[in-house]
């Protein structure tokens, strides 16, 4: 028997249903009800509500809640420090069934490399990974990547099963002006999905970028800049992830009138903020404690976030959808006590059954190793341009101050909150090496580097000793990648990430444990900043306004130009 005949008999009460969940409620997103029935499932797929089942396995859910699975619509499994499969086993308990994320960062390190891995992965984990083929690899010329990818070298994936499209086009300004090599990618997805990525971009600019049938936006930072994009037809991804908060900010539009033209995302969370918070059950719960309809913010997670994306088969507790689901305690509480994914009860024993995929990247950190010198900053006429740090954002202010100086060399500024930050390239092309000045870290000693460092992904280290500075960025080489905390001459903190530089071998539970230990020899030096490792990985992230720092120099994103 073929499942659609199976699944006819089921649901007609014909045969007894595969699973029969008894005796809760679902949440109808299309009436904001709460409906008293029996959900029954066949295989991968409800086919009964709203009516009594008999069924092979029945589980009894009284007193329970049951909503669609919920959809994360924008992020990079990379910035979560684990492998997929990791990430598989972490979030998708706390209800989260499908992911729509962008290899971005992996592919900038790799190549086309990284996106098969990913690609790989996504075939064998329980949780749903759709993929968005990575738009601006290199994103932008004012930066040095490990890799390349022209349109010809992401075509080969775009019939792949698990693709959905474009990734997140951050190259705004080259599309408004027309850049060769951005034409050439939205030319040849015109008839498919295109994500996008426009801080703080209005008016004709706008206009002119939506013009490409650029369908999302995840960087609205206000509901006013969220309002204008709603009008011109985005879709509105509201984030909260572990630097970028935007949901308090955003809630003002989280209404029932504008819910079918939002979603959620997390784009970058760390195991630790999902083990102490949650991921986008915590979004759920935040925004109803602050007043939020739960009907709105549900279809935000779940039936809104699907169409906004195609995927037509899921977002709804109803016959015929995929059986996604949640069982939920209370609509304010949102705590996942079961989950199912494609019909599959979630469990231990079904994260066994994966099969494993090889890692890649082992050795992806090649930089030439740097002494207490190479940091200095020889003094300028004028104001030096600093990197103004705004905690719980990606987007950072260009500030200008007259800095200290001793001797030929412009100093850090410690009453002022002004340290230094590097740039280190770190895939073997030219050895690059720029510094300038931060602001707003908070340290009073030692020093901080990462190989995560958005989008190229070279050494970012931030310190206040050129010596302390000198032996972060020199650990990082020695254990493949990752973050290093350095206080007084000795390595206090780190957590290796020898794949790409980017994700550890180690299970997340060791992760999360290991990013406790992190965190505190990062306080110790006085950090005041909640999340210091990520945000030291936006630094050199030049396509978010307006000062940024790259392996080339000191970044004005407002002007596009290097500037030092």
């Amino acid at each position: 028997m073929t499942d659609l005949a199976r699944r006819i008999d089921q649901g007609t009460g014909r045969e007894p249903a595969d699973i029969v969940l008894k005796g809760g409620r679902f949440f109808d997103l299309v009436t904001g009800e709460l409906v008293a029935s029996d959900i029954a499932l066949c295989g991968d797929t409800i086919i009964g509500t709203v009516e009594n089942y008999e069924g092979s396995e029945v589980i009894d859910i009284t007193g329970k809640i049951v909503v669609p699975g919920f959809i994360d619509t924008h992020l990079h499994i990379e910035s979560s420090l684990v492998t997929p499969h990791e990430f598989d086993r972490c979030v998708l308990p706390y209800g989260v069934t499908t992911v729509i994320c962008d290899p971005h960062e992996i592919a900038n390190v790799l190549g086309t490399e990284g996106i098969q891995f990913f690609l790989d992965s996504a075939e064998q984990t329980i949780m749903d990974i759709r993929v968005q083929l990575s738009s601006c690899v290199p994103a932008t010329h004012l930066e040095t990547s490990g890799a390349d990818l022209p349109i010809e070298r992401l075509l080969p994936f775009r019939n792949h099963p698990k693709v959905i499209g474009l990734a997140e086009f951050m190259n705004f300004p080259g599309v408004i002006h027309k850049d060769p090599i951005c034409m050439a990618k939205l030319e040849a997805f015109q008839d498919g999905h295109i994500d996008g990525h426009s801080p703080l971009l209005s008016g004709r600019d706008l206009n002119g970028y939506l013009s490409a049938r650029i369908r999302t936006d995840h960087e609205c930072t206000s509901a006013v800049e969220a309002m204008e994009k709603i009008r011109k037809g985005m879709h509105i991804l509201v984030r909260e992830g572990s630097v970028s908060k935007d949901l308090h900010a955003l809630m003002p539009i989280l209404t029932e009138r504008l819910s079918p033209f939002l979603a959620l995302c997390t784009d970058d969370r760390n195991p630790l903020d999902i083990a102490e918070q949650g991921h986008l059950d915590y979004m759920i719960r935040e925004a109803i404690r602050h007043g939020v309809e739960p009907l709105a913010v549900y279809r935000a997670a779940s039936i809104s976030a699907a169409r906004a994306f195609g995927l037509r088969d899921r977002g709804l507790v109803a016959p015929g959808w995929r059986a996604d689901l949640v069982v939920i305690d209370s609509l304010e509480n949102c705590k996942a006590e079961m989950v199912f994914s494609a019909g599959r009860r979630v469990t231990n024993e079904l994260f066994a059954s994966r099969k494993a995929v090889a890692p890649v990247g082992l050795d992806s950190v090649k930089a030439s190793e740097v002494k207490a010198a190479d940091f200095g900053v020889p003094v300028a006429e004028g104001e030096t341009p600093v990197i103004g740090v705004m905690p719980g954002k990606i987007i950072t202010e260009h500030r200008r101050y007259r800095l200290p100086t001793s001797g030929n060399q412009t100093s850090v500024d410690l009453a002022n909150d002004v340290i230094k930050v590097a740039v280190i390239e770190r895939h073997g092309k030219n050895g690059n090496h720029a510094n300038g000045f931060v602001q707003g870290f908070g340290l009073k000693k030692g020093a901080i580097a990462s190989t995560v460092g958005h989008d190229s992904h070279n050494i970012c280290v931030v310190g206040v000793s050129e010596e302390d500075m000198a032996l972060a960025a020199n650990r990082l080489g020695e254990i493949k990648g990752g973050f290093v905390v350095v206080e007084d001459g000795k390595v206090t903190g780190e957590i290796p990430l020898p794949v790409a530089g980017l994700m550890s071998l180690e299970p997340y539970e060791s992760v999360r444990d290991t990013l406790h230990s992190l965190r505190k020899a990062a306080y110790a030096l006085g950090t005041t900043l909640e999340e210091p490792f990520l945000q030291v990985a936006f630094l050199p992230l030049p396509v978010i306004p307006h000062l940024k720092i790259s392996d080339k120099g000191m970044v004005d994103v407002d002007q596009f130009k290097l500037i030092g």
